[in-house]
């Protein structure tokens, strides 16, 4: 069956995103995130109702641009496009449910990590109590209802956790961990702090009674990381809405205090 034609903006964002989609799984083998060929990014088509991710069961080392998947948003595959010739990732309706239901998000990421998946075994959500927490997800990172992978019910499960919520990430219990962000780098990168907060609050918690942070200072810490800290054209994304723990920014202390009071020192 013959491509779809796509107007050339649409097909200059294909190709742009097939490019990132399989260079950031490179991220993933990096940090320590996956083992085989466990573990997925996707990323949305800006301007398109489309999605690329990787081939089910695909070595990482054999993943590049022309076998990335082209997906719509239903999860199905779009015929006659490069790699279409292949299964997407299992994971493919789980991504495309949260496409469809969080306009906002423009990639989504899932990995294995050791100590993420420990939490999610445990079906215990991460506490908020260091800085750089507070600073990246706003609060405790929450845990999501057991899911059969396959269909959207994994998809289900992180958009009911993550709605209304700061984090970008949620443990799946008994599974592991999804991130999202505003494009697949942001959600790598929600990917990756997920792994180090979660190694670091285990190891803080066997070595003594954890102590929390004040939710007033989150608010700050968040509010000043998300609209302050790094550059003005750095992607960003906000899942909450106006309220209490896990909802949005807080405007409680604003963008005031030091690098070192935000906990972004040094980042």
């Amino acid at each position: 069956m013959a491509a779809p034609e796509y107007a050339p903006e649409v097909e200059a964002a294909i190709a742009q995103v097939r490019h990132d989609v399989a260079r950031l799984h490179g991220e993933l083998t990096r940090y320590g995130l996956v083992v085989w060929t466990g573990g997925n990014v996707s990323g949305r088509v800006p301007g398109a109702d489309l999605f690329v991710i990787k081939p089910s069961g695909v070595s990482y080392d054999d993943l590049a641009p022309e076998n990335m998947i082209l997906c719509d948003l239903d999860g199905d595959v779009i015929p006659g496009t490069p790699g279409s010739e292949r299964s997407p990732s299992s994971d493919t309706a789980a991504h495309a449910y949260v496409y469809r239901n969080m306009p906002e998000v423009g990639g989504v990421v899932h990995t294995h990590s050791t100590f993420a998946v420990a939490w999610a075994a445990r079906g215990e959500a991460i506490p908020c109590v260091i800085t750089a927490m507070a600073d990246e997800f706003g609060g405790p990172i929450p845990v999501g209802p057991f899911a059969i992978i396959g269909d959207d019910s994994i998809g289900r499960g992180i958009v009911e956790t993550l709605s209304g919520h700061r984090s970008r990430a949620v443990l799946m219990r008994n599974h592991g961990p999804f991130t999202i962000g505003t494009d697949a780098k942001d959600a790598v990168k929600a990917a990756v702090m997920v792994e180090d907060v979660a190694r670091t609050v285990h190891f803080a918690r066997e070595a003594g009674p954890l102590i929390p942070i004040p939710q007033e200072s989150i608010d700050r810490l968040f509010d000043r990381y998300q609209n302050v800290y790094g550059q003005s054209g750095d992607a960003r994304v906000s899942t909450g809405s106006t309220g209490t723990e896990g909802g949005s920014t807080g405007t409680e202390g604003g963008s005031t205090g030091t690098d070192a009071e935000s906990g972004d020192a040094g980042r």
